[in-house]
């Protein structure tokens, strides 16, 4: 071979080299799965703890559906100030605060277990509010996160994939929890995963930024993902939108597309607070489990959640990748999965352990695949209030944690049972495939008015 030959060869795979597209992506969306996962441990704490605690502190059944709730009524209220502060100061920032923030609250929950009667009580309820306070702007900045880093034909994935982590938590952290109650005592669960939080709040720092700043990605990748549809942006329009933030709101839940977009997330979201509340609480109270027996049995179910919330994801995009359009590769695993998931109330009609754990895998697989909410959000956000849009979708879903806990304590109270109470999350799973199949329509993106 020549010089000139060798030098030729060498400059064009030198050109090669710089034009292949880096993969930073995938690591974004491993943080958010990670922070995720993270996020629903925290949450399901309470859960864990729950038998023992409602033990120590004496609590009945319709107390224990209060506590259950507090995260929530915080996290509900803290959707849209979340979301504003995440178009108005960067989602960077605002996500590492809340790592940080949620996380030392679980840690000082711990203190509960020194306490007793009403000062214990209290100051539990104190605390899960803190905590939903402080975890409100993270769905919102997950959606955000994907629009940008992601373009359209992968966007189901990513969502699923971050969105999946809720049950993935489960599966990773439930023995655990349920290991470390029965060892050490029920408050040693929130001390471990407080500091764990904390940890990992420094570690966010280091790795995300967008992909226009982000010191790993090339050209390349920032070409294709912008070509496919990404924002590029994860903050909003800071300053200049912010004036007109009552009129956006006013605009987005006048939107019929939108507004059975959040009503379907509502119903969605009863099954995942039934699980995230009072499983456990079913496995020992109806079922006659062990806390730790209950914490393995919960394993399964958790596996084929998180398990069926990839397969929506993959489902959804191959749809797209097959010709299928946005709407209809974004609805039929959503109506599908919701459907798969009223299998949930067969409990209701077998004796047998084994079964009973097999119907809830069945119905958690299917609420896993269904769980396409936040990739819906991401193609429909508008471009300059994503963090707003969010947080109005999260705040619909999650006044389900609100509601589900309390409906089923009064449920299981007045009757003796969790009979109701399973047919109660049932039917919520059948308006969600009303809402997608009636309400919504076309799956578009949004373009504001009021900006």
């Amino acid at each position: 071979m020549s010089a000139s030959t060798s030098g030729t060869t060498s400059v064009a795979l030198a050109g090669a080299d710089t034009s292949r597209r880096t993969r930073v992506r995938l690591l974004i969306v491993l943080m958010l799965f990670a922070a995720t996962t993270i996020n629903y441990a925290d949450r399901a704490t309470i859960s864990i703890a729950g038998p023992d605690m409602a033990k120590e502190l004496g609590l009945s059944p319709v107390q224990m559906g209060y506590v259950f709730s507090a995260f929530a009524w915080s996290y509900v209220l803290a959707q849209i100030p979340g979301g504003w502060l995440l178009d108005r100061f960067g989602v960077k920032s605002v996500y590492a605060a809340a790592i940080a923030l949620w996380s030392g609250f679980t840690l000082v929950q711990g203190a509960v277990g020194f306490f007793t009667g009403f000062t214990a009580v209290a100051m539990l309820f104190a605390l899960r509010l803190a905590v939903g306070l402080t975890e409100a702007p993270v769905f919102p900045a997950n959606a955000r996160i994907v629009a940008a880093w992601f373009p359209t034909k992968e966007r189901g994935m990513a969502s699923a994939f971050f969105n999946s982590a809720q049950y993935f938590a489960t599966v990773l952290f439930t023995p655990l929890m349920a290991w470390i109650v029965h060892k050490f005592g029920w408050h040693h669960v929130f001390t471990s995963m407080g500091l764990l939080g904390i940890a990992f709040a420094v570690l966010w720092l280091q790795v995300i930024d967008g992909p226009r700043t982000h010191a790993s990605v090339n050209e390349a990748e920032r070409d294709y993902i912008a070509a496919g549809g990404a924002l590029l942006e994860m903050d909003g329009r800071k300053g200049g939108q912010q004036a007109n933030t009552g009129k956006t709101l006013r605009e987005l839940l006048s939107n019929r597309m939108l507004l059975g977009i959040y009503i379907g997330q509502y119903c969605i979201t009863v099954l995942t607070y039934f699980f995230l509340t009072w499983f456990p609480v079913y496995l020992v109270k109806e079922r006659g489990l062990s806390i730790l027996q209950a914490g393995f049995a919960a394993v399964l179910p958790a596996l084929c959640g998180f398990i069926g919330g990839i397969l929506g994801g993959v489902i959804s995009d191959m749809l797209l990748r097959r010709g299928f359009s946005l709407t209809a590769a974004r609805k039929i695993p959503i109506v599908g999965g919701m459907l798969l998931s009223m299998s949930i109330i067969g409990c209701n009609y077998v004796q047998a352990d084994a079964v009973v754990v097999g119907l809830m895998a069945l119905a958690f697989f299917g609420k896993g695949i269904g769980a396409l909410g936040w990739a819906v959000v991401s193609d429909t956000s508008p471009k300059e209030s994503g963090g707003l849009s969010g947080g109005l979708f999260n705040t619909f879903g999650n006044t389900a944690g609100i509601t589900t806990p309390i409906a089923i304590g009064y449920i299981v109270q007045t009757t003796g049972s969790f009979n109701g109470a399973l047919i109660f999350v049932g039917l919520n799973a059948l308006v969600a495939c009303f809402c997608y199949l009636v309400v919504v329509g076309e799956i578009r993106r949004v373009e504001l008015k009021s900006v």
